[in-house]
């Protein structure tokens, strides 16, 4: 086939942008060939769950699934009854960027909290925990993202104050874990560690290097009802299961995940080191992975993003977000801020 796009177009719009895995792909060739069951019965989705269970302890369960929106609804959907809602920040994935699917594919409702770092604390979960009957939704889970959608990171007591608060009020906990990798490789601890007390976890692959591989991890199999049936009703159980199951293995090999995450962590300590200090450059918010927030000089976002692409996050306020990517390189990054540097003294 033909090669359609430019090899050497890089950018700091979405990690999402950010190519396969070398290792990867070999896992996927190394999973190519004959047949093997379907919906996973597979060798590899068998594996993948031992792996899992070597990392969370034996009562862990794995359930491979297309993509973070499909392992966010299923792994909801399973701690909450029909009238049950979900206590999350207001800038959560689940509540801001998922097109409504909580709410439309899940049928359950978003509670949303305000929050400057995206983060919540035991004191918001008390807040908003309370219901008035039948004539409200009812709080019923916690969701928290790690890390947020700020890039920011909860450390490993205030992610144990928060489950620890959410249970004493009878709720279940989720962590969205679409960067989770990134948040392991810079606190640098156990899994385990991290999310103890948490009942569920969306662990995201196909940011650190994975071509659409996610997965909903179970660590509290009495907090989940029905999650199989689940993740077929949401249209994420695949048929040819061994060929996500294979991705999720190889980065957790040898630990991939955690190599990928950590270079697209350096790359954005680097980014932010070398725009720091530049005539009219601001920061938003601390830089704790793979995500860099800033305020620009007017006029210099575009400028700038005529040559490497990246987002705004508040045009109105002139913060743009650039994120970094498991092959993001130096050189990637000091041509970026040369640019920026250009164009702020300019």
């Amino acid at each position: 086939m033909e090669q359609l796009h430019d090899t050497e177009w890089r950018g700091f719009a979405s990690d999402n942008y950010a190519g396969t895995h070398p290792e990867v792909l070999a896992a996927l060739a190394a999973a190519n060939g004959g047949h093997a069951p379907a919906y996973g019965e597979d060798p590899y989705t068998a594996a993948l769950r031992a792996r899992f269970r070597e990392m969370l302890g034996e009562q862990a369960e794995v359930y491979p699934v297309w993509g973070g929106t499909g392992a966010n609804v299923v792994a909801l959907q399973s701690l909450l009854t029909r009238w049950g809602g979900v206590i999350a920040p207001a800038i959560a994935h689940v509540n801001t960027d998922e097109g409504g699917a909580p709410e439309k594919v899940g049928g359950f409702k978003i509670i949303p909290v305000p929050t400057d770092d995206a983060k919540l604390t035991p004191e918001l979960v008390r807040a908003h925990a309370g219901s008035r009957g039948v004539h409200t939704i009812v709080p019923q889970a916690v969701s928290i993202t790690q890390s947020t959608e700020l890039g920011t990171l909860y450390s490993v007591e205030e992610i144990r104050a928060v489950t620890d608060a959410a249970h004493e009020l009878g709720l279940a906990v989720h962590v969205d874990g679409a960067r989770i990798a990134n948040a392991a490789a810079a606190l640098d601890v156990p899994l385990a560690d991290m999310l103890r007390g948490v009942d569920v976890l969306s662990f995201g692959g196909t940011k650190i290097g994975a071509i659409g591989a996610e997965a909903v991890v179970v660590l509290n199999p009495d907090a989940v009802t029905g999650i199989d049936f689940l993740r077929k009703n949401t249209m994420q159980l695949a048929s040819k299961m061994r060929f996500v199951s294979a991705q999720l293995l190889a980065l957790l090999d040898d630990d991939l995940w955690i190599r990928a995450a950590a270079q697209a962590n350096a790359m954005a300590a680097r980014l932010r080191k070398g725009v720091e200090g530049l005539p009219g450059v601001r920061f938003t918010q601390a830089t704790d992975v793979n995500g860099v927030f800033a305020i620009l000089p007017e006029g210099v976002a575009d400028k700038v993003r005529a040559h490497v692409p990246f987002y705004d996050w508040n045009a109105a306020t002139g913060e743009v977000r650039w994120l970094t990517s498991w092959d993001s390189t130096a050189a990637d990054v000091d041509r970026f801020t040369g640019l920026v540097s250009r164009y702020c003294r300019g």
